[in-house]
């Protein structure tokens, strides 16, 4: 049972970018989401959190076509994609940052990010190898290393440039931080606010409280499949106790 619901939420509508409604995802006979809902307006960052296991991939999963949802709806842009491969969910303007990162380890940083690049949605002003590389400095010095052997937190840049090179409406982020040094994590919150302030969508998983209350609008945080809380910033950061039960190891 979700514990708080935003007035947003509440009042979702025509001004929701993405709309995840009620979906239900299986591996197998295994049911992972009980009806998983959240919205994501234009402009706006969301964080999907809670512990290991509880369903946050999945839920991305199945919002990229990767897993299919067995119920429930998912809109993107007004369109209904539960049922598209996953190919088609990404030309519609959702770009994916894997956990893992899943960078192409054999061709070079310059050629990971030329590889995708597209502007199928006509933005008037589309991301570009210039500017990727203008974002992420760190790329520009290793931009003809094969992927294979940049750092872990230079490959985490090459996997966010690689997903702006296709000018998506949504950015989506599976554990935006984890196993980064703490100086690499820092430019990576510092790119993602930037990128918001810039207007660019974004879901964002990662388990670093303290800077997703500072950088996103709103959170929802699940629990062995469901939706157990959701709220702005000033809500979770002002609530130990939710942070207690659902996010403390």
């Amino acid at each position: 049972m979700v514990e708080q619901e935003t007035t947003e939420q509440k009042n979702a509508g025509q001004n929701n970018l993405l709309e995840v409604s009620g979906i239900e995802t299986s591996y197998g006979l295994s049911r992972v989401l009980f009806g998983i809902s959240l919205n994501i307006a234009q402009g706006e960052m969301v964080s999907l959190m809670g512990r290991n296991g509880m369903g946050k991939t999945t839920t991305v999963r199945s919002i990229m076509g990767l897993t299919r949802a067995s119920a429930g709806s998912i809109r993107f842009a007004g369109q209904e994609i539960r049922d598209l491969p996953a190919y088609r969910v990404a030309k519609l303007g959702i770009g994916l940052v894997p956990e893992g990162r899943q960078v192409f380890p054999n061709l070079t940083a310059r050629e990971n990010l030329v590889a995708t690049s597209a502007n199928r949605n006509g933005a008037p002003d589309p991301w570009t190898l210039e500017k990727v590389l203008a974002l992420f400095p760190r790329l520009a010095e290793r931009a003809g290393s094969m992927a294979n052997l940049l750092s872990g937190g230079e490959q985490q840049m090459l996997a966010i440039g690689r997903a702006l090179m296709t000018n998506p409406r949504l950015l989506i982020l599976d554990e935006a931080t984890e196993g980064l040094a703490p100086l690499i994590r820092d430019e990576i919150w510092c790119c993602l606010q930037n990128l918001r302030a810039a207007g660019q969508s974004i879901l964002l998983i990662d388990k670093n409280v303290e800077a997703l209350t500072r950088i996103a609008d709103r959170h929802t945080i699940i629990e062995r499949g469901r939706v157990v809380w959701s709220g702005t910033s000033a809500d979770l950061a002002g609530s130990a106790d939710i942070q207690h039960r659902y996010l403390g190891v």
